[in-house]
């Protein structure tokens, strides 16, 4: 019998028997071997290729394994597979690319921060004095989150908006949709709706829809949701963004503040406060968090850190009330951890060393400094033409440009001119312009763009 198909190299760093291996799974898979055909004895093979026994039976073995060859009692080997056809062989194309995708070369979106401006090189020893400590990686981790993390976090969210957490009552995870899928398991049986103002959070939306719980758009007023659409809904979840609502760009008023949670106490039912970018606001003092206000066992508070430390260090937090907390506790061990433990550690010495609160600091100044400089430049090019919302923890403007064209077309043309930006979430016929990963100095360069694209 001959061999020409099996391919062995002596010299190779790889082992003969993984090399016989795969070059008879290669060789069935492509048809020079049959099904059914009758492979040789492992010591007749062995002999003619001047391997040991031991190699020829180990590559048998695992072919038997996986199902590409059987072994017959008294009968031999026998291919057990066909090979592949081409139908199976081709890679399946899902859906098709755009025939042209313009450059971007200014980039307006939501999803990145200015790469100038990032804390690495303190980042990167963080990291490096983790990655030293080699008794502590080489294990997975607390459920929970590692405790060192919750003790930073317990002392950075008192100090910077005033939420009042024990260590124990905080809980790690990759971002904000994570933590929202255990928060629903620990919701089960408390109410199938969740209520949010419109025009509502798609990816929060997302999670409540995937784990079977309805959301409720309910009005708003220049004070926030509703009162009197919040108690006529019946609901006993709400979920709101009390730094930054969607519609303003402003915070939610003490007075109606205080009437949610008089809502809360009354009917006993729960806020899911997301704090996203709360303590970021710059152009006033940040008002504290509802959970520091709340000296109850109505709030979830939710935090993370993507626009204040790096978009791919994922890692937020949540703070459970008492009742709450009680069963998640019941259950953590079954739960892992999705937050990696090498930056969970990283990131508490990163706040026990008071470097984040520095970096805040800093990124206040620089946020202030974008968002001034961005509405300048757009007066500048636009002047009447445009109206400017400022959404300042979401790090956004909103722009009104009296136009015939909708928010797809402006964005379309923008992207033709080398500038990524975003159509507004409700529909309309505005668009978002980011400004917290470009530049501060591109801004101007940006704007110019734009004008040349929108200008008709």
């Amino acid at each position: 019998m001959t061999y020409d198909y099996l391919i062995l190299d002596a010299d190779s760093g790889t082992p003969l028997y993984q090399q016989l291996y795969l070059t008879m799974k290669a060789s069935i898979e492509a048809g020079h071997l049959a099904k059914g055909e009758r492979l040789p004895s492992i010591r007749r093979l062995a002999e003619d290729l001047k391997l040991s026994c031991t190699t020829v039976e180990n590559a048998y073995q695992q072919l038997c394994v996986e199902g590409y060859i059987q072994s017959r009692p008294q009968r031999g080997y026998f291919v057990l597979t066909a090979a592949h056809d081409d139908v199976r062989r081709k890679p399946r194309r899902v859906g098709t690319l755009p025939a042209y995708a313009p450059a971007i070369r200014y980039n307006f979106g939501s999803d990145c921060v200015d790469s100038d401006n990032i804390d690495i090189k303190v980042w990167r020893r963080h990291i490096r004095e983790v990655l030293n400590r080699q008794e502590v990686i080489a294990g997975y981790g607390e459920h929970q989150g590692e405790y060192a993390l919750r003790e930073a976090l317990s002392a950075y969210t008192y100090s910077v908006r005033g939420v009042v957490a024990s260590p124990e009552q905080i809980v790690i995870g990759a971002g904000t949709q994570p933590l929202l899928t255990i928060l629903c398991g620990l919701l089960n049986g408390h109410d199938t709706r969740v209520a949010m103002e419109e025009p509502g959070f798609l990816q929060a939306e997302q999670i409540f829809s995937d784990c079977g719980l309805s959301v409720l758009h309910l009005p708003a007023d220049e004070s926030g949701i509703r009162m009197d659409a919040l108690k006529e809904s019946g609901v006993k979840l709400l979920f709101v963004s009390p730094s930054n609502r969607i519609q303003t760009g402003a915070s939610l008023p003490m007075g109606r503040r205080f009437e949610l949670l008089s809502w809360a106490k009354e009917t006993g039912g729960i806020i899911i406060e997301d704090d996203y970018n709360g303590e970021l606001r710059y152009n006033a003092r940040p008002i504290p968090a509802m959970q520091s206000m709340a000296g109850s066992e109505s709030i979830v508070y939710i935090g993370s850190f993507s626009k204040l430390l790096l978009p791919s260090v994922r890692i937020g937090y949540m703070v459970l009330p008492e009742p709450l907390l009680e069963r998640y506790l019941a259950r953590a061990s079954r739960y892992n951890q999705t937050a990696s433990k090498i930056e969970q550690l990283a990131l508490s010495g990163y706040i026990k060393s008071g470097q984040l609160e520095r970096h805040l600091r800093r990124l206040r100044k620089l946020y202030a400094a974008k968002s001034t400089a961005l509405m300048k430049a757009l007066k500048n090019a636009f002047g009447g033409r445009m109206e400017i919302l400022l959404e300042e923890t979401l790090l956004y403007l909103i722009l009104d440009y009296k136009t015939e064209k909708t928010s797809q077309e402006l964005c379309a043309l923008a992207a033709e001119n080398g500038v990524r930006t975003m159509p507004p979430q409700d529909g309309t016929h505005r668009v978002r312009l980011g400004f917290a990963g470009i530049p501060i100095r591109e801004i101007g360069a940006a704007v110019e763009c734009l004008k040349s694209a929108w200008y008709s």
